[in-house]
């Protein structure tokens, strides 16, 4: 049994600005570079780390399929985390407003081919949520001592469908 169904909505920096950025190359580049053979879309994110480290990581993760059980939610209150996928494939992503420390009712959001998005620091979020192979993304986030993952399973859980 589900608590209730979360319909996809598409992924627009608007409707995701309280989570997080969209990372993408929306609208015309800040600079060009490389003799004009180059855009660049400068500074598209606020990396933010309490203490420790910026760390580049590589993930690969399984594919999941629409409709969606939502049943786990996570926070990281020590750093934000950027999310960048290695394809052109779209990628689930569901978050949750912060309710006095536990998360409030879950959005999903549907990326574009090409969109990555950096979650704040302490921003309720599902795992990571690929649709298609190969699931691979690169990810930067906090690299430092001390506890920065908190869980919160969602009894019942959410569906989430497009």
């Amino acid at each position: 049994m589900f608590r209730s169904d979360i319909r996809c909505q598409p992924l627009t920096a608007e409707a995701f600005g309280p989570f997080g950025d969209v990372l993408d190359c929306a609208g015309a580049p800040d600079k060009m570079i490389n003799q004009g053979m180059c855009g660049r879309f400068h500074d598209r994110a606020s990396m933010e780390f309490t203490d420790g480290r910026a760390g580049l990581s590589l993930f690969k993760a399984t594919p999941r399929t629409l409709p969606y059980t939502l049943n786990l939610l996570e926070r990281h209150p020590k750093g934000s985390q950027a999310f960048i996928p290695m394809s052109e494939h779209p990628f689930l992503v569901t978050v949750a407003p912060d309710e006095d420390g536990t998360p409030g009712q879950p959005l999903a959001f549907l990326t574009a081919p090409g969109q990555g998005i950096n979650l704040h620091r302490g921003t309720w979020h599902g795992v990571l949520t690929p649709l298609h192979l190969p699931g691979l993304f690169a990810v930067v986030d906090r690299i430092g001592p001390g506890a920065n993952l908190q869980e919160f399973s969602l009894d019942p859980p959410y569906r989430v469908v497009s």
